[in-house]
Formats: structure tokens, C-alpha cells, sequence
């Protein structure tokens, strides 16, 4: 676990200082409440609590340096162009429609996405240089995942674009999107990493694909000689339950058991050497909605983290899980000294 995938833009909240564009944190940042209980559960309740934050430019530093010292490296995302509510309401003027936009109070996947507008590339791009000074990744994530096509359908100014590239539809309006993007990053000397979507409608030229809703995006993107990060949802979402639901905090749901990351295995028989060498590695993912605290989120990925942390450097043949087991509670002793709080029944 050498990197850290730091996921700073929302559809409930923009969480990185952007000089150039102050109204993403001085309006994206905060949101007027926040959802009660499960986001799949309706009737919705809200809890009429103001919430936000967020980092400035100078605690990011603070961040990237702190990880440089103990060789991680810190990979930032800026979703684009779905997942982009937080950013829309701050500048109203990148949506397809005139809006009002609000900063989302529950948790899911929104209609309202960034147009494919001059102006709004210009945004990402400025937005980006940013980004770009403050993390010296050679990768930047822009996303790509749940992103409703809607209203792109029904936009003027998409359905031109659509016209004017000669684009089938709006999923190859969507890696027209990517790859625009990804053209401006790569000029400056980065590379994307992009959600396992961005395959519809054609992969971006040297685009890595992390793959979360199944493994078959990485296998897709492995075949074609692309880099991939395999993190399938299956194993690798630690925002899942980790035991029995009915004595658990609250999570998003799914049931992903200590046993059962631990029997994950990152590179897919069906590729061949030369295709498994496009796989990086695997990757947890703790997305925080039912995350409250710090606390919480060490309980949601101890002892997992370490399960996984062998899956990435143990080869498949070599894994044992009866060895594992004695081996982890060694681990146990080691949070406690450390006053790290983590699930001490996982199995």
C-alpha cells in the first residue's frame, strides 16, 4: 500500500482550494443537511445540520509531504463528468441546463453532469494546473464513473459536439470528454487513470483503467495493453459489511468478509503473461458516507487492509488462509498498542 487514491470532488461537496475558482469551496463545500440513515431507504430524513470543509492548498502540501516521507504516493482525483453536483452549484454556468443546483444532501447518482462545453473544459483544464502543482503523481484520476446521459441527450450544445466530431452517441461523447482531457494532462506529463466507464465508447490512447464493478473492465483494459487497478466491488469495498449486518455499524450494504479478500486474486486467469503485466495491483476502496469519524473508518478497513495488503504481494499459489489467520491476530496486538480501533471478530 504505496498509494494513496485521494478522492476530493463530489456530488456533496468539493474539497480541495482552488485559487482560481473560490466559489467551489466557498459554495461547493458545504452542504445544508444531510441524509439520516440508509440512502436506499425512502422515506429520506434529514438531520438540518449545516456540513463541510475543506483542505486548503497548503494542508494538501502538508499531506503530500507527510506521505513522500514514508513512500507513498498520493494520487488525487477530480470527477468528471458525472458525480459533479457540488462543483455545478458553485459555477452554474458548466451544466446543460440553467439550474438552480444545490450541493447534494443524500448519498447516489445524479442527472445533472458537466456540459461538453468550451467553457467547461477550459474550467477542468484551469482547475487541473492546480491540481497539478500541488501533487507530483505522475497519474491524476478524472473519474468517468455514473455519469447519466440524460441530459446530454437533450442538450443543444452535446448534440453539436456530438454532430461536429462525428460521435455515434453519448457514450462516445463521453470519451470524447476523457480524451480531451487526458490530451491536456499528457501535454504536462501526466497520465489518467479513469473508473472502468470510460471504456464505453472507446478507451482514451494511454488511459489506465481501475476496475471496481466487476474485474472484467481491467481484463478488457489488460487485452488492449492498458494498464489496470483492479478494484472489484466484490472484494474490495470496504465501505461493506465486514461481518453480520444485524450486529454492525451501518454500511452500505454487500458482505465482504476478512476470508473473503483474502481470496482475492488480482491477476485473472484468462490473461496471458504478457497481458497480467498491465495489471498494477489491487486496491480498497472506503468510500465514507456511513463514516462519520476516523474511528469508524479504522474499524471498516482493520484487519481487511492487511488481508489485502498480502493479496498485493503474495502470489496466488502461496496464499494460505489457516496461515493467515494466527498470523493477522499478531496484528490485533500491534492496533492495540497503537490505539487503532478495528474489528476484532472478523470471522
Amino acid at each position: 500500500f504505496n498509494t494513496f487514491h485521494w478522492h476530493l470532488t463530489e456530488d456533496q461537496g468539493w474539497r480541495i482550494e482552488i485559487k482560481k475558482y473560490p466559489e467551489l469551496t466557498e459554495v461547493g463545500a458545504y452542504r445544508k443537511e444531510t441524509l439520516i440513515g440508509h440512502g436506499g431507504k425512502k422515506p429520506f430524513k434529514y438531520d438540518g445540520k449545516p456540513y463541510g470543509g475543506f483542505y486548503t492548498q497548503d494542508e494538501i502540501k502538508e499531506v503530500v509531504k507527510y506521505a513522500s516521507a514514508r513512500h507513498i504516493t498520493i494520487i488525487p482525483e477530480i470527477e468528471m463528468p458525472g458525480h459533479s453536483l457540488a462543483a455545478l452549484a458553485s459555477y452554474p454556468q458548466l451544466a446543460c441546463t440553467p439550474g438552480p443546483f444545490e450541493v447534494a444532501t443524500r448519498w447516489g447518482v445524479f442527472e445533472d453532469i458537466y456540459c461538453t462545453k468550451e467553457e467547461t473544459f477550459e474550467f477542468l483544464e484551469n482547475v487541473l494546473l492546480e491540481v497539478m502543482d500541488l501533487f507530483p503523481s505522475k497519474y491524476i484520476h478524472i473519474g468517468g464513473d455514473e455519469a447519466p446521459k440524460a441530459r446530454w441527450k437533450e442538450c443543444k450544445t452535446c448534440q453539436g459536439v456530438i454532430k461536429r466530431e462525428g460521435l455515434k452517441d453519448e457514450h462516445e461523447l463521453q470519451s470524447y470528454f476523457i480524451q480531451r482531457m487526458e490530451k491536456f494532462l499528457n501535454s504536462h506529463d501526466r497520465e489518467i487513470i479513469g473508473w472502468d466507464e470510460i471504456l464505453e465508447g472507446g478507451l482514451a490512447p494511454n488511459a489506465t483503467v481501475m476496475s471496481w464493478r466487476g474485474t472484467e473492465g481491467g481484463i478488457a483494459a489488460a487485452m488492449q495493453n492498458h494498464d489496470a487497478i483492479m478494484t472489484p466491488w466484490s472484494h474490495c469495498y470496504f465501505d461493506h459489511y465486514q461481518t453480520n449486518p444485524e450486529t454492525e455499524p451501518l454500511a452500505i450494504g454487500g458482505l465482504t468478509t476478512l476470508e473473503k479478500v483474502y481470496s482475492y486474486n488480482p491477476i485473472p486467469d484468462t490473461l496471458t503473461r504478457r497481458q497480467s503485466k498491465h495489471i498494477l495491483g489491487a486496491q480498497g476502496n472506503v468510500w465514507t458516507e456511513y463514516m462519520t469519524n476516523s474511528d469508524y473508518v479504522e474499524y471498516m478497513i482493520l484487519p481487511r487492509m492487511a488481508a489485502l495488503s498480502e493479496v498485493n504481494w503474495t502470489y496466488k499459489s502461496n496464499k494460505d488462509w489457516e496461515s493467515f489467520k494466527p498470523r493477522v491476530q499478531q496484528h490485533f496486538l500491534m492496533y492495540q498498542r497503537m490505539g487503532y480501533n478495528y474489528c476484532d471478530h472478523p470471522y
